[in-house]
C-alpha cells in the first residue's frame, strides 16, 4: 500500500488543475512567444474562417441566382444589368468581363454578326482573364489555413521541447526527481503543443472545406465560360 499511497499524494496536488498564470509567468521569454504566435495564428484563422465563409456561401447564393437569370432571359444587356446587382458571384463577373469584351469586337449596337475569328478570340481570353482574377480572389487568404494547419503542430512542439528542457534543468537543479516535481513542470510545458493542436485542427479543416467550394465554383465558371461562348459563336460570328 505504501506505492499506491505515495502515488496519491503525489498526485493529488495535480487534480486541482493547473494555474495557467503561473504557467505564462514560468514560461520564460521563449514560451510566452510561441503561446502569442500561437494565439495570434489561431485569432487570425477563425477572423479568415468567418469571412470566407460567408463570402463562399454568398458566391454560391448569387451565382445561382446569375445562372437562372441568365438562361431565362433573351438579351445579354439585361443579363449585364443583372449581373451588376450580383457582384460577389464570380460566374456574373466572368459574363461581365465577356459582355464588355463581345461589346467592343461586334458591330457598334447593331447587333448585327461579325464574321471575325480575332474577335472570338478576344472574348475567349477575356474570359479566361476573368475566371484566374476571380479563382485568384476566392483563394486569397486561404493558403494561411493551410500554413496555420500545417506549421502550428510544430511550433507548439517546439514549446514542450524548451520547457521540459527548463523542467528538467529545475529538476536537476533542486536535486528531487520524484513524480510531483516531475509531472506538474511536463503538464505545463504539454500546453504549448495543446494549443498549437488547437490553432491547427480547425485551420486545416476549414482549408478543406474551402478548397472544395472554390474548385466547385471554378468548375461552374468553366463550364460556364463554354456555354457562352458557344452562344457567342453561334449568334454574333459567322
Amino acid at each position: 500500500m505504501a506505492p499506491l499511497a505515495f502515488l496519491l499524494s503525489s498526485t493529488a496536488p495535480l487534480a486541482a488543475g493547473l494555474d495557467y498564470g503561473e504557467v505564462i509567468r514560468h514560461s520564460g521569454p521563449v514560451g510566452i512567444g510561441v503561446l502569442i504566435l500561437l494565439l495570434s495564428a489561431s485569432i487570425a484563422s477563425w477572423a479568415i474562417i468567418g469571412l470566407k465563409y460567408f463570402h463562399l456561401r454568398q458566391a454560391q447564393k448569387q451565382s445561382i441566382q446569375f445562372l437562372d437569370i441568365f438562361w431565362q432571359s433573351k438579351r445579354l444587356d439585361e443579363i449585364f444589368q443583372s449581373a451588376e446587382k450580383l457582384s460577389v458571384s464570380p460566374i456574373s463577373q466572368v459574363f461581365r468581363a465577356g459582355y464588355i469584351e463581345l461589346s467592343k469586337v461586334t458591330s457598334a449596337g447593331e447587333g448585327e454578326p461579325k464574321a471575325d475569328v480575332d474577335g472570338l478570340e478576344n472574348v475567349q481570353r477575356a474570359l479566361k482573364r476573368a475566371m484566374v482574377a476571380e479563382t485568384t480572389y476566392l483563394e486569397s487568404k486561404v493558403p494561411f489555413l493551410a500554413t496555420t494547419g500545417s506549421t502550428a503542430p510544430f511550433v507548439g512542439l517546439f514549446g514542450t521541447v524548451w520547457g521540459i528542457m527548463g523542467a528538467f534543468q529545475d529538476i536537476y537543479v533542486q536535486g528531487n526527481a520524484n513524480l510531483a516535481t516531475v509531472a506538474k513542470p511536463i503538464s505545463e510545458a504539454l500546453i504549448a503543443t495543446a494549443v498549437g493542436l488547437l490553432a491547427a485542427i480547425p485551420a486545416v479543416v476549414a482549408y478543406n472545406l474551402f478548397l472544395s467550394k472554390i474548385k466547385v465554383l471554378e468548375s461552374e465558371m468553366e463550364s460556364f465560360s463554354s456555354d457562352f461562348l458557344n452562344i457567342v459563336k453561334r449568334h454574333f460570328f459567322k
